[in-house]
């Protein structure tokens, strides 16, 4: 099964993302998106199911623990194992938070402007 470039938990959950020209937009309406930057993610962290069992993963286990996406978040992200698929959890500038899966092309996109 395929990325579905979407947010599966927290905020916009349900709310598509798209990547063209270098930019990866979060579609929050029909006709209204906002770029997924330096300027509006205050901070991320990939998802891997190393980051999830390291005992050195603190920011990891806070960040993406019950505290933030609750347990259904947290399953949701865990599931996404498929190979081509990536987790990948989001805090932005405005304090929401959310679980996004994406596939190769978005992920690689979005890791090189949040660089």
């Amino acid at each position: 099964m395929a990325a579905k470039n979407k947010v599966v938990a927290g905020d916009y959950i349900g709310k598509n993302i798209t990547s063209a020209f270098g930019v990866v937009m979060l579609q929050t309406s029909l006709f209204k998106t906002f770029a997924l930057d330096k300027t509006t993610v205050k901070e991320y962290e990939v998802i891997t199911e190393e980051s999830r069992k390291s005992a050195a993963s603190a920011v990891g286990r806070a960040f993406v623990g019950g505290v933030i996406l609750g347990p259904v978040g947290w399953l949701a992200g865990l599931s996404a194992k498929n190979k081509g698929t990536h987790t990948i959890a989001l805090e932005f500038m405005d304090e929401k938070k959310s679980l996004i899966e994406v596939d190769d092309k978005v992920y690689s996109t979005l890791i090189k402007v949040l660089f």
